[in-house]
């Protein structure tokens, strides 16, 4: 592996090991389930909006060690976007793990995940958080599933 390989999967292993933001919101305006039935991963996104922008996000649940660092780097790199910065993250995001040449270079740490694209299954864990962030932005009350 490369020394920058090695760097992503320490940047996922550390996410997975210590989730940053890994609580329920005491009063969220918003939340959303998630479910990933192939791996099991079922999560949680609370989220605190200030009008169109994401004063506070956080999350919950289980799942494999994609998908609960991918919940993590994203309730990182969303705080303080607004509903359309979060919509283009989401979009650059999903392009970069399903391996389609799209703009990358704001997705800083996300960057990580870019080696998802050669193992398609992993795909429904590492964008799981991330339909359930859009989920929840819209206030959609159905389980969002990645199937």
């Amino acid at each position: 592996m490369t020394d920058l390989g090695d760097l992503y999967q320490e940047v996922i292993l550390d996410h997975n090991r210590t989730p940053r933001n890994f609580r329920a919101l005491p009063a969220p305006s918003r939340h959303a389930d998630g479910f990933n039935p192939l791996c099991g991963d079922k999560i949680t996104v609370y989220l605190e909006m200030d009008g169109d922008t994401v004063r506070d996000v956080a999350f919950q649940g289980s799942g494999c060690a994609i998908s609960k660092a991918s919940a993590s780097l994203m309730t990182e790199i969303v705080k303080g976007k607004t509903r359309a910065e979060t919509e283009a993250l989401f979009q650059r995001f999903h392009a970069l793990v399903t391996g389609r040449p799209g703009e990358s270079d704001s997705l800083g740490k996300l960057l990580a995940f870019g080696g998802v694209s050669e193992f398609p299954i992993r795909v429904k864990c590492a964008t799981l958080a991330w339909h359930t962030l859009r989920a929840a932005i819209d206030s959609r009350q159905d389980t969002v599933s990645t199937e």
